[in-house]
């Protein structure tokens, strides 16, 4: 009998310290405290077009409730450097994280790379596929899904036609070792040369030689298209000097560039694409498996110009662009 109370009085305890634990302290009584999750973020670089999708992420994981008292979010940033990057991967690889976040392809293929039992959800990887993250957009099947930033190479060099017609050779910047700006710049060269439109490409390994390859450019082409790349990005403000000495207009792929001085694009919603991200962790966070979340494209397109670098360049804007985005005022 008396073996009975002692185990009866077991379970009330246990029961007891169940309950107080999941009470809040000083809540009131039957309130329970909400999960709190940690989540790892990794970038390679910064940059304007990364704040927007970082701040765009941070601002829907708020908004659905996912904010400080709920969330824990250890960002790193290996400021371009691939050791840091790769070394930053497997601190997070190995460590105690719900979910690692990744933004753009660089940070994705590194941690992906290292099988992880962690899931990944990453922000803004130009092509899934070509950059070995995913087997299949439908099909996620690398423990990693996310949002896909493809670049409407077409829709952009049909822009140009209109806003600066008459460009016979176009000027190119990019980094060989990113997979998302060499698939852009491949799909580039593929419609200019079913146009008859040249170019001429310069390939640098570090953002210090971007100025360098623009000056070296310039000169020798009618405009600038420049790719989805990290490094080229944040050394925007350099191309577009360069562009603008010349009096020639700089085609970016994302609203970023043309926030740095390009004179436009036709493209997604960095802050979106940060926030469609954020949807698909609290997905994940709320029971779905990553297997069962497809890789997201996006629809609409928004063209985006900058009127105070087509003032300074002398492009005239067609009145067909009235419902365009215009910057710089």
């Amino acid at each position: 009998m008396k073996a009975v109370y002692r185990l009866v009085c077991s379970i009330l305890l246990a029961g007891m310290v169940l309950s107080a634990c999941a009470k809040k302290e000083g809540a009131a009584p039957g309130a329970t405290v909400a999960k709190r999750y940690s989540i790892g973020f990794i970038q390679l670089i910064d940059n304007v077009t990364f704040k927007e999708m970082r701040d765009g992420f941070y601002a829907r994981m708020a908004e659905r409730g996912y904010g400080e008292d709920r969330l824990t979010i250890n960002y790193k940033d290996a400021q371009g450097d691939t050791g840091t990057l790769n070394t930053i991967c497997q601190e997070m690889g190995n460590g105690k994280y719900d979910v690692v976040v990744t933004l753009a392809t660089p940070a994705t293929q590194a941690f992906v790379n290292l099988e992880s039992s962690i899931p990944n959800i990453f922000i803004s990887v130009a092509d899934p596929v070509a950059a070995g993250v995913l087997t299949s957009m439908a099909k996620p099947d690398k423990n990693a899904t996310g949002t896909s930033n493809f670049i409407p190479v077409s829709e952009l060099f049909k822009l140009a036609d209109k806003l600066s017609p008459g460009i016979k050779r176009y000027g190119m910047i990019y980094n060989f070792g990113e997979v998302n700006a060499v698939s852009t710049i491949n799909k580039a060269k593929e419609y200019l040369d079913s146009t008859g439109i040249t170019y001429q490409e310069i390939m640098v390994t570090n953002s210090s030689e971007v100025q360098q390859a623009a000056e070296a450019l310039a000169p020798r082409i009618d405009a600038f298209f420049i790719p989805n790349d990290s490094m080229v990005v944040s050394a925007m403000p350099q191309i577009v000097e360069a562009a603008n000495g010349r009096k020639i207009p700089v085609y970016g792929t994302a609203l970023a560039h043309v926030n740095s001085g390009a004179l436009a694009t036709v493209g997604i919603s960095d802050a979106l694409i940060g926030a469609r991200s954020a949807d698909m962790v609290i997905q994940y966070l709320e029971g779905t498996p990553v297997a069962d979340m497809p890789a997201v494209t996006f629809d609409t397109l928004y063209t985006i110009i900058n009127k105070k670098t087509a003032d300074t360049i002398g492009v005239a804007i067609p009145a067909e662009f009235a419902s365009a985005t215009l910057i710089g005022n």
